[in-house]
């Protein structure tokens, strides 16, 4: 699952893209205010971050500006109503990945941000094959050899994330704040059980355990 962190503070905008975002598939995390979106961008893992230029407390600019000062590499497309294209010049210049102004249509947010997620992971279109199995984060759907495999959304997650992350080992931590909302109340065994049914989908050893580390895609995958 793709985890957005969307810093806006017009609330009727913030809500459009959430729900919109959400239906997509994505997992998406608000705040209103430049401080607030900073600390969590700075300190919380994200895929990808919406931001706004034009916030309270902190504009979105300097905002950008202190992620990449500070080594944060994470996606930034930023949204704002200012057209002039000096500032969105100074935009890229500070380290924006994309930029788009408003008006905007919630399924173009969608599309670019699927983009730049695919960018950093490294590949190139919206399917990706993993061993006989293909994800496809257009559609949210997993088949094997064309066949599409019945998961839940909480298991297409989970395999997102795992196939988007090839080579690295995710902690539990690290899987439970992506696929699940803040407010969630996580029991300490929800991993396990969302990966034995995953197994019980799919081949038993697409996802592989690293004992006390997490889970990692198998090898092969």
């Amino acid at each position: 699952m793709t985890r957005i962190l969307v810093i806006e503070d017009d609330d009727r905008i913030a809500e459009t893209l959430s729900a919109g975002l959400g239906r997509s598939g994505f997992l998406v995390e608000r705040e209103s205010d430049g401080e607030a979106g900073w600390y969590r961008g700075d300190t919380e893992e994200f895929d990808a971050i919406v931001l706004d230029l034009g916030l309270p407390q902190i504009d979105g600019l300097t905002v950008l500006k202190r992620w990449r000062q500070a080594g944060r590499m994470t996606p930034i497309l930023i949204l704002t109503a200012r057209v002039q294209w000096e500032e969105r010049v100074e935009g890229i210049e500070a380290g924006a990945d994309d930029y788009v102004t408003k008006p905007f249509h919630v399924m173009e947010i969608a599309a670019r941000l699927r983009a730049l997620v695919r960018r950093v992971n490294g590949h190139a279109t919206s399917v990706i094959s993993f061993g006989s199995y293909q994800l496809n984060l257009r559609t949210l759907s997993v088949t094997s050899d064309g066949l599409p495999i019945d998961l839940s959304p909480q298991e297409f997650k989970l395999v997102s994330y795992l196939v988007q992350n090839r080579g690295r080992v995710l902690s539990q931590l690290q899987i439970t704040e992506h696929i699940y909302n803040q407010d969630f109340e996580r029991d300490s065994n929800v991993v396990e059980v969302l990966v034995a049914r995953v197994r019980k989908r799919l081949a038993a050893d697409v996802i592989k355990t690293r004992r006390g580390f997490g889970y990692t895609l198998g090898d092969g995958y």
